[in-house]
Formats: structure tokens, C-alpha cells, sequence
């Protein structure tokens, strides 16, 4: 069966497991109460339904519901032996490789942690800087699933494996991307780039990365979007992205309020998606309100720090409309 990547956070209820993972050989997720997940006869209606009764009984619909049920069937009934597991950690994360099934046990309910896979972890059981990963990687470590599909970057899983090997030396390429990072994240904080500048240098970025169209909202028009960009998928279903543009130093980090002027675009223009660039930092505030708001309303908001931004920057150029 061909390997399979996913990330996975372990903060069941909220609180932070992966020291308990690591010690463990295990990976854990949430949703404790659910019992009965793991007979497989069960269909993914009846699986969802065991889920929506148990936590989400007071719902007036299935939409978070849904949205758990797919974290746990995917942990359970899609993950096999073999799959890589990357698990986030601050400004780094973990590989784990799938070694057992999934196992529900019962004196772990109490702490949300019962559910649970044997795994090992790899790289000597050390952390990979997230520095170390390209720009698709990192987007999708600070996903706002908790058990998310990797499969179309299982490569980029397995370079940063080989690039964090002990006695790996750094390569001219490697050096060269490192240096272009570093000096176009500077040259975007103090170079020739005010506000409207960074706005329209993160619209021609949108273009890069397979924009149809994306253009920067007048002042006199702004709700909340700094930026509106669309995207076809497959030529046939349309996605609208709306952005928030903050061109600001390392500190203070964008905070909580960021995220509520880009949720008010998102409603004005009947978006798809949120995305908030920074050349600054992002909080953890705004990380946990973006995570509240995907949660209540199944609207992303991607989070996108300056580094980030500068690696966007290098590995897919800039395309001027």
C-alpha cells in the first residue's frame, strides 16, 4: 500500500500532549467520550452520529459534527502502518511513523486522550526546525485541522528528514535559499516598501501561486479585506480568498483584533477563505481566535509570519499582473 503523510496536533481539550506522545511512542488524539469509534463495521454516517450525540447534541446541524468526525476517521480508519505523522511544536515539529492501530483506552477518558496509535518516532526522536521546511509544509503544519492529509508533501516530509540527519552539511542551494530568505524578509521591513506597497506585492505573490485575479481593495472600499483574490480549482468550482495585509516589525505581533477586521471581510465579500500576511509575527491570540473561528463557522484563515512570506516569495518568484 503506497506511504501516506499526515499532520496531527496533540492538544487534546487544549492542552499541549506531545511530551506525553514522545515518552509514549505514541500519538494521541481527542474526543475521548466518543465511545465505540473503532468497530469498523460502523458506516461514516453511523460514526459521525456517535460523535454528534456525544459532544455536539445541542447543534441545529452536523457542520462540527462533520468536521471532528473526519479528524477521527482519518486518525482511525485511514492512517495505516507505515504513514508519516508530523506533529507540530511551536517553531518546530516531530515525524513519527505509523507502527500499530488505533486503541481506545478507557482510563485515559478522563485526561481526552484515549484514543491513541503506537508509532515510532524518527529522526532520533529529535524536533525538525520549521525553518528547515518549504513553504507548502509549513502552511499546512499551522492547518487549523486537527488530523490534516500530507500526502502530496510527503517529499518535502522526507527532505527535512534527510536534511536534520546528524552530520548532514548544508549544500550551496541550501546556503543560497537561506541567504535569499534572509535578505528578502529584510528588504520587505526596511527596504523601499510602505503599506500600499506591500499590498500590492502580496497581490502580485497571489499570482504566483495561481491566482485568476486578485486586487487590492481602495481605502474607500474597504470592509475588512485589504486584498480579494479568486481561484478555480480544476476549472470549475470558485474560491474566494480574502487578506489582510499587516506590513509591520517583528513587534508587536499581530494580535486578536487583526483577525476580527479580516473576519469582517470575509463576511463582506462572501469568501471562501481568510488569509492574514504579515511581515511582522503572528500571536498566539490570533492563532487561537482563527482556530475558534474555523471551528464555529468552517472558514480557514492561514496565518502567514514575514519568514513565511519570504520563503513564498523565493520559492514561487513574483508575477506582476
Amino acid at each position: 500500500m503506497e506511504q501516506q503523510a499526515f499532520i496531527l496536533r496533540i492538544s487534546p481539550s487544549g492542552i499541549d500532549r506531545v511530551s506525553e506522545a514522545l515518552s509514549s511512542n505514541q500519538i494521541i488524539i481527542g474526543w475521548a467520550e466518543a465511545i465505540g469509534l473503532l468497530d469498523e463495521n460502523l458506516s461514516w454516517e453511523e460514526f459521525r452520529s456517535i460523535i454528534s450525540y456525544t459532544y455536539y447534541a445541542a447543534e441545529n446541524n452536523l457542520r462540527r459534527a462533520g468536521a471532528a468526525g473526519g479528524n477521527m476517521w482519518r486518525f482511525i480508519r485511514e492512517m495505516k502502518t507505515g504513514d508519516l505523522i508530523v506533529v507540530p511544536y511551536g517553531a518546530e515539529f516531530y515525524v513519527a511513523e505509523v507502527s500499530g492501530l488505533a486503541t481506545h483506552d478507557e482510563s485515559k477518558v478522563g485526561e481526552d486522550t484515549a484514543y491513541r496509535r503506537n508509532v515510532t518516532w524518527l529522526n532520533n526522536r529529535q524536533s525538525i526546525p520549521r525553518s528547515l521546511a518549504k513553504s507548502a509544509l509549513i502552511s499546512r503544519i499551522k492547518t487549523q485541522g486537527t488530523c490534516v492529509y500530507a500526502i502530496d508533501l510527503l517529499p518535502q516530509i522526507k527532505e527535512c528528514l534527510n536534511l536534520s540527519k546528524s552530520g548532514a552539511m548544508p549544500t550551496f542551494q541550501s546556503d543560497l535559499q537561506s541567504r535569499l530568505i534572509r535578505e528578502t524578509l529584510d528588504e520587505i521591513r526596511s527596504g523601499r516598501m510602505d503599506n500600499f506597497g506591500f499590498e500590492n506585492l502580496i497581490r502580485d505573490v497571489l499570482i504566483s501561486l495561481g491566482a485568476d485575479e486578485a486586487r487590492v481593495v481602495p481605502r474607500s472600499q474597504d470592509k475588512g479585506a485589504d486584498i480579494v483574490a479568486t481561484f478555480n480549482v480544476a476549472g470549475a468550482f470558485r474560491q474566494i480568498l480574502a487578506v489582510q495585509a499587516k506590513h509591520w516589525q517583528p513587534d508587536p505581533p499581530v494580535g486578536k483584533d487583526v483577525v476580527e477586521q479580516l473576519i469582517r471581510g470575509i463576511e463582506a465579500e462572501s469568501a471562501n477563505l481568510g488569509m492574514i500576511v504579515t511581515s511582522g509575527t503572528v500571536s498566539d491570540e490570533a492563532i487561537s481566535m482563527s482556530e475558534q473561528y474555523f471551528e464555529e463557522k468552517g472558514i480557514k484563515i492561514e496565518l502567514v509570519d514575514g519568514e513565511q512570506f519570504a520563503k513564498l516569495i523565493v520559492e514561487y518568484g513574483i508575477k506582476t499582473s
